[in-house]
């Protein structure tokens, strides 16, 4: 298969070629700085077999007391080492501005990485494993170190030294630079051929397991509670061996791709030799080379091996730094998902009022919409409870709010402004919310609770935390607010996560509160104390509760129930209580009811 047709069916390398020069581009000088010191520092090799020719002709030309050849040793001497010197200037010049140059490049690709990731929808995050994300960008990264040192580095001075030597010993013997010349780029041409037809399909496949490899071992690690709690530690061991025995089977097969292939271009090269050395001795036979020509022709083909032997190794860590940095450029190319537009502007929220207009709104592929022209109006100051069976809608209605999606039809106003026109930023800043299971970033408490108000100020992170009922249990650790939680607060127990969850909405001091039943974790004695607390917090906000457990909407102003997308009960609880065969009527009756078999469990 040869490159152009192996190019056209991937696609992969002009994507990251692309992807690289577009970043590449944004250095110009440095580039043609690095360009100019490789391409001389090369022409340094290419001259040096010509003066090492003429020292030789000068020492066989007569002794060293003869003048003529004794300054002809010592012009080609000094050439040598003027080259010499300057190769290794150079080369200098080379390797300071090509770490300039990639770790440029590498922050730029990374901080962009983690842009685009970090604005992603929230159903791809939901889809993806953070472990193989991470080691996508990562891996990516530091293949465009070995992209550049491959292209910059050693491939153009490959073609330079080729090039060179190609043409200064065709001036001096055309039969010879026609053998060279050729021999070269046919050894190159198969190369690349058996590098990017032979051995890269393989380790892009042998990659797509590394990758799942770490998606894996970073499920297994961070649910390891879980693991430890069912003793399913053989379970996970034999999981884990089955991945690594597909990774390793494709790790295998690309391995010994590239051995065949090293042993192909060793071949290669030994007949070329043969070619050049035996070309050498003809022309020595017939007196049209002297000792020194021999000896340039000599130096010229083992210097030139030595580019040639390494283009081999150059082309599979081509072939490789493509493949590496192929899923992170896949993740630039991705849409966001829901994007700010273009003429967004920040959104101001005093009020509070939210309003769905004639939405419209299924996911993903879904044919059937789960909104279907949906309208209602939260007012100003408003407590809602949101109610309904799991996948009714109400968690959505909570989602579409936040814009973590957008709608297919209609528009959704807050104090009369659509929030497709306004920057999701601005829009969820004015907006707290505390979720079911509360997510705390491995970050110290006070980190963590200032999260929604970086600027807060240590007395008013302590007052959140009081009105969390968190105070008491946080300065009794050793370090107190500057106590470090763990991944996703593994330190903390649910209850303490969820008090310190609340004490960040409580900073945020939102206009909108979105309440996804926060006091579920909690203890009975924490939860009196946080009611009370949140009854305060909801004091002139709109607000939003997502009720799983209906005796803490009891005292809501309204309650939405929905069904299948739609509000099909509406009313506070004292009037839905009352509609028989109503659907809040019969959760709340089902709830009770298993409230009391438990405490009649309990007693007995």
């Amino acid at each position: 298969m040869s490159f152009t047709r192996f190019v056209a069916r991937d696609g992969a390398f002009r994507r990251v070629f692309r992807f690289s020069w577009i970043h590449c581009k944004r250095q110009p000088l440095r580039l043609a700085a690095i360009l100019g010191a490789v391409l001389l520092s090369t022409l340094a090799d290419v001259l040096t077999p010509l003066y090492s020719g003429k020292l030789v002709d000068a020492v066989v030309s007569g002794a060293a007391t003869d003048t003529l050849a004794w300054n002809a040793a010592i012009s080609a001497f000094m050439m040598l080492m003027a080259l010499s010197l300057g190769a290794i200037v150079l080369r200098h010049i080379t390797f300071i501005g090509i770490v300039s140059l990639t770790l440029k490049m590498m922050t730029d690709i990374a901080s962009a990485a983690f842009h685009h990731i970090q604005r992603f929808s929230s159903d791809w995050h939901a889809n993806s494993f953070a472990g193989s994300t991470v080691r996508k960008v990562t891996r990516g990264m530091w293949a465009l170190d070995l992209l550049n040192d491959t292209l910059l580095v050693a491939l153009f001075p490959s073609v330079v030294m080729l090039a060179g030597s190609t043409a200064l010993m065709a001036w001096h013997w055309p039969i010879m630079g026609v053998i060279v010349g050729l021999g070269s780029v046919a050894f190159i041409a198969v190369t690349v051929t058996l590098s990017l037809g032979y051995v890269a399909p393989m380790a892009s496949l042998a990659n797509s397991w590394d990758t799942k490899l770490g998606g894996a071992l970073a499920d297994a690690v961070s649910c390891n509670a879980v693991v430890k709690g069912f003793g399913a530690e053989q379970r996970e061991d034999a999981r884990l061996a089955k991945v690594l025995g597909k990774w390793e089977h494709r790790t295998r097969r690309t391995w010994t791709r590239g051995t065949v292939n090293g042993t192909v271009q060793g071949a290669m090269l030994l007949v070329l030799r043969a070619a050049v050395i035996g070309s050498a001795l003809l022309l020595w036979a017939r007196g049209q080379a002297s000792a020194g020509a021999i000896t340039f022709i000599l130096t010229s083909f083992f210097i030139l091996q030595g580019y040639l032997r390494e283009v081999g190794m150059h082309i599979r860590n081509l072939q490789r730094s493509i493949n590496d940095m192929e899923e992170l450029v896949h993740i630039h190319s991705q849409p966001v998902g829901v994007e700010d537009r273009a003429d967004a502007r920040p959104i101001r929220i005093t009020d509070g009022q939210i309003e769905f207009r004639d939405v419209t709104f299924h996911y993903g592929a879904h044919r059937a919409p789960l909104y279907d022209r949906f309208s209602v109006t939260i007012r100003a100051g408003e407590r809602v409870g949101l109610v309904g069976h799991s996948g009714s809608g109400k968690t959505t209605f909570v989602k579409l709010i936040q814009r973590l999606h957008d709608v297919k039809a209609g528009e959704i106003r807050i104090d009369g402004q659509d929030i497709v026109g306004v920057t999701q930023a601005s829009l969820r800043q004015q907006i707290a919310i505390v979720q079911q299971e509360p997510i705390l970033f491995h970050r110290s408490l006070a980190e963590n609770i200032a999260y929604g108000r970086p600027g807060a100020t240590q007395r008013e992170i302590e007052e959140a935390a009081r009105l969390a009922s968190a105070h008491d249990f946080i300065t009794a650790l050793p370090k107190g607010y500057g106590t470090l939680v763990g991944e996703r607060g593994v330190k903390l127990s649910g209850g303490e996560r969820q008090r310190v969850a609340i004490a960040r909405a409580f900073l945020a001091d939102a206009p909108i509160l979105i309440l996804d039943e926060a006091t579920s974790s909690l203890d009975s004695e924490s939860e009196v104390l946080i009611q009370q607390a949140m009854e305060r917090l909801m004091m002139g906000r709109t607000t939003l509760v997502i009720a799983h457990r209906l005796s803490t909407v009891r005292a809501l102003d309204r309650l939405l129930v929905f069904d299948r997308g739609r509000i099909v009960e509406e009313g506070d609880h004292g009037t839905l209580i009352r509609l028989k065969g109503g659907i809040y009527r019969s959760l709340f009756e089902r709830q009770a009811l298993e409230l009391t078999k438990g405490l009649v469990l309990n007693d007995g």
